[in-house]
């Protein structure tokens, strides 16, 4: 697969053109449009079959639970580890693909690092993410930007303040959950940490709003997002906010996601442990 497919895929993927236009690039890179439906299964990275973490580990309590938010009432993901008593909170914030196997199976990863894990479906007030991937892309568009951030905000006051909740809390987000992590980090000041990965920057204006401490993931093949981070950094630095920045050389958009034709495995083993450790550092200590 040419790399211009896949950064066309990538561009599609980050909402940058719709479906059709989407498919008309694919046409006329792939040779025609019955080689561009052979392409689509392998770029829009069919959920594998099994997940890291089975659904019915036996270390961990997993349920869809429900919290209040700005649109009423949101739909999550919850697993923790079975029979702990104090535990800090970590939200996921999944990709433009919605609330998936994989993103409940980053949140079982990290509740068997000792966390309660809500991975939170943004789609919620839209009758949550629709079990067809190609429905669940348009959707996004149709949110309410100022409601979905409060809506995410609203997850670290229920993790806060949950029967065994320590009282910190941490947010995490991938493509476009990454820059709603980056606009939780703006809005929540009882936040304790967040972890964006190859996220949109919020407005340099919105950054000494910033509490969290940060650590935040580039893929050094992301032009796009990449051209927001010198602003981000300056903005970051003379606000005095507490940051570190890692770059992926070699890496592109959506390493993380090893369901998808980006995955890169070193680059996501060394981030997923800089991210385990940043999380026992802030939120355990």
């Amino acid at each position: 697969m040419s790399p211009e497919i896949k950064d066309l895929y990538g561009d599609y993927a980050r909402g940058a053109m719709d479906r059709r236009e989407f498919l008309g690039k694919l046409a006329k890179l792939a040779g025609g449009t019955a080689a561009a439906a052979a392409l689509l299964p392998a770029l829009e990275g069919a959920p594998v079959a099994s997940q890291l973490v089975p659904k019915d580990d036996p270390r961990l309590e997993t349920e869809y639970i429900k919290y209040p938010a700005a649109a009423g009432e949101m739909r999550a993901y919850s697993a923790k580890p079975k029979g702990a008593e104090k535990l800090a909170g970590v939200i996921i914030i999944h990709e433009n693909r919605g609330l998936n196997p994989h993103t409940e199976d980053i949140a079982r990863r990290m509740a068997l690092e000792g966390f309660q894990a809500i991975a939170p479906d943004a789609l919620s007030p839209l009758g949550g993410t629709p079990e067809n991937p190609d429905e669940v892309r348009p959707l996004f568009q149709k949110l309410d930007r100022e409601t979905n951030v409060k809506n995410f905000v609203a997850a670290v006051a229920y993790l806060r303040t949950r029967p065994q909740a320590t009282g910190k809390v941490a947010c995490m987000g991938f493509c476009w959950g990454g820059g709603t992590t980056n606009q939780v980090a703006v809005n929540a000041p009882d936040l304790a940490a967040a972890v964006p990965f190859y996220g949109a920057q919020p407005a340099v204006e919105d950054v000494p709003k910033i509490k969290a401490a940060l650590l935040i993931h580039y893929a050094g093949d992301d032009e796009r997002i990449n051209a927001g981070i010198p602003a981000f950094e300056e903005a970051l630095k003379k606000a005095g906010v507490e940051h570190k920045i890692h770059m992926y050389e070699g890496a592109g958009h959506a390493f993380m996601n090893d369901t998808g034709t980006r995955y890169n495995k070193e680059a996501a083993e060394l981030a997923w442990r800089r991210t385990i450790a940043f999380f026992k550092e802030k939120l355990k200590s």
